[in-house]
């Protein structure tokens, strides 16, 4: 029936669909890594794991998004911006602190953990591969997922420089360009979602 807004509801319901997901995976995937992060003495696990999280919270706060107006979705996706900002700041502390105390990570688990974060983060750029072009709530989801998939490809590599070179280094260096990616997707999400600020204040 036209204009009974059935495509917007399917849509939302679709939106919702693939959020609940990729909350999920990202939410057991959060714990996991910051688990082997600690067992494993491993700045580059640790910050990949608290990149989950900030995805996580990426993925509740687009939940929250969906179906209410654009001036709503475009407020959160600031707020989930702001927060992966800190996030990745918080890993830089942590980067810091490594380098003058030192630490010993464990390669083997690097790389184990590693592959199983970009099985998973591979799933759910899959899932939101369609939603791309969407609205400015799930093109934030849609540049973490891409982002996700970067850091867990570093993450891999650390392990092996790691275990070539006998350095923690390579952890401690992928850990860094892992919290740059973090900043980075953050400070795009907030500049996106000023321009749909922007966007419904002209139109108001």
């Amino acid at each position: 029936m036209s204009g009974c807004g059935c495509e917007i509801e399917i849509e939302d319901k679709a939106q919702s669909r693939t959020l609940i997901i990729l909350l999920a995976i990202n939410g057991v995937m959060f714990v996991a890594e910051i688990i082997a992060g600690v067992v494993a003495d491993s700045t580059a696990l640790i910050a990949d794991s608290l990149d989950m999280l900030a995805d996580a919270s990426v993925y509740a706060i687009g939940l929250y998004a969906v179906g209410r107006s654009l001036l709503v979705k475009a407020r959160a996706a600031h707020i989930s911006g702001v927060f992966q900002v800190l996030l990745g700041l918080g890993v830089l502390f942590d980067i810091v602190r490594r380098t003058i105390v030192g630490s010993e990570p464990e390669s083997l688990m690097m790389m184990t953990v590693g592959l199983v974060a970009l099985i998973a983060n591979s799933i759910c750029l899959m899932l939101i591969y369609k939603h791309r072009q969407g609205e400015v709530h799930m093109r934030a989801s849609w540049i973490f997922s891409k982002n996700d998939v970067i850091a867990n490809l570093g993450v891999i590599g650390g392990g092996v420089l790691v275990a070539w070179l006998g350095s923690p280094w390579p952890d401690l260096i992928i850990g860094l360009v892992i919290a740059v990616i973090v900043v980075r997707g953050g400070v795009l999400i907030i500049k996106d979602a000023n321009n749909g600020k922007e966007e419904q204040g002209a139109k108001a």
